[in-house]
């Protein structure tokens, strides 16, 4: 089965997609990656993204308008991607869409949205899509992330010791597989959402991002700061946990600002970037990491990563290139592979990573052009991913 795998993360910077040949063999899974490509927003849209994002507040009709240019990039890249990747023939599309809302009190999710309307993209493509994949997990108690966290399980499982699969996207989120134990995947904190929001408002919103970590090598973490940044409650709470730029986003940035004032710019960013290594290291720590593989676009900065290996001098990090996923289309090729499992009747969630009362079969399904034909459902779910060139 050819599927295209849409995905953009707290960035909201592209949409990455990426195509594969998914076929279950018995209890393994075979995914054959096709290639990948990213697809920028529109300046206009990216700019409405971010005047309707929390904490600000917004309209009915704004979020009505990114529902649909939402739906309309998504389809464009579907539409590139099928195209230029699966040679006009593919069978499924599966699209992430733009979380605009993770709503969570006291560790609890009470609801998630994820913009880009599917019906866009199954007209322009003629494809079916599946589409909403957090909300049933929500629904049956699960936080609704991190969803990458069974790809992670089906990859790392053949993997010695307890290696762990840690993506750096605006959020930073782990899956850990452990011997004898059932897989732990959360949300560990900020990422690239801190370091972007700093980044724009000390630029004016000329730069949108610390080019190659370069401001940050030039700075010095600040202690104080650090000290405060760490002191969030949200770094005790047990997993699974998730959170989002609902909590870490330019207001929270500026209270812990107004407690160290006067730091030069380049030591902000140089204290966020050391902000996310320790909570990274912390985390890994707490679950007996003996291996990390790493995905998303943290791995472009390399001061970043540097932090990381230094507060984890005994814990070896690689990309999950090495592993047959390319770093930067690994969520959109982990969609590929939960869409091929519900249309094949097969639940995309471990509760063990989300926290649900139970697995369950993931989104809602918009036919394409044909009628909707799903195959017979799968006798089980697979247990391992052999990935092939």
């Amino acid at each position: 089965m050819r599927v295209i795998g849409l995905m953009s993360g707290t960035s909201y910077d592209a949409i990455e997609a990426a195509a594969a040949d998914l076929t279950l063999d018995g209890d393994t899974l075979h995914l054959r990656p096709l290639g990948h490509l990213s697809v920028p927003y529109p300046d206009d849209l990216r700019n409405l993204i971010a005047t309707a994002l929390p904490p600000a507040t917004t309209t009915a009709q704004a979020i009505c308008a990114l529902d649909t240019g939402i739906g309309h990039t998504f389809a464009a890249a579907a539409e590139r991607a099928l195209n230029e990747l699966c040679a006009d023939a593919a069978d499924l599309v599966v699209s992430h869409g733009q979380t605009l809302y993770h709503w969570v009190e006291n560790g609890t999710v009470h609801g998630t949205l994820q913009l880009g309307q599917p019906a866009w993209i199954a007209q322009r493509t003629g494809l079916p899509v599946i589409s909403d994949l957090r909300s049933k997990d929500v629904a049956a108690g699960g936080q609704g992330a991190p969803l990458v966290s069974m790809t992670d399980t089906l990859l790392l499982g053949a993997l010695p010791g307890t290696p762990a699969a840690l993506n750096l996207g605006g959020i930073a989120n782990l899956t850990v597989v452990a011997p004898d134990t059932e897989p732990l995947a959360f949300d560990i904190g900020p990422a690239n959402a801190l370091l972007d929001t700093a980044v724009r408002h000390f630029t004016g919103g000329a730069e949108h991002y610390d080019k190659d970590g370069r401001r940050a090598a030039a700075g010095r973490p600040h202690a104080d700061l650090l000290r405060l940044l760490l002191s969030d409650p949200y770094y005790r709470r047990p997993a699974p946990k998730t959170t989002g730029k609902e909590h870490f986003h330019l207001p929270y940035l500026h209270r812990a600002l107004e407690s160290t004032p006067g730091l030069d710019a380049d030591d902000v960013l140089a204290t966020l970037t050391r902000l996310t290594a320790v909570t990274v290291a912390d985390a890994c720590r707490a679950h007996h990491v003996t291996e990390l593989v790493v995905s998303g676009g943290g791995t472009r900065n390399p001061t970043l990563m540097q932090m990381i290996a230094d507060e984890l001098p005994d814990v070896p990090l690689r990309p999950s290139d090495d592993l047959g996923l390319p770093s930067e289309a690994k969520e959109a090729l982990a969609f590929t592979i939960l869409g091929f499992l519900t249309f094949h009747g097969l639940p995309g969630t471990l509760p063990s990573s989300t926290g649900a009362r139970h697995a369950t079969l993931l989104g809602s399904i918009t036919p394409g052009r044909s009628p909707l034909r799903l195959p017979q459902p799968a006798p089980r779910p697979p247990r391992g991913l052999r990935i092939t060139g």
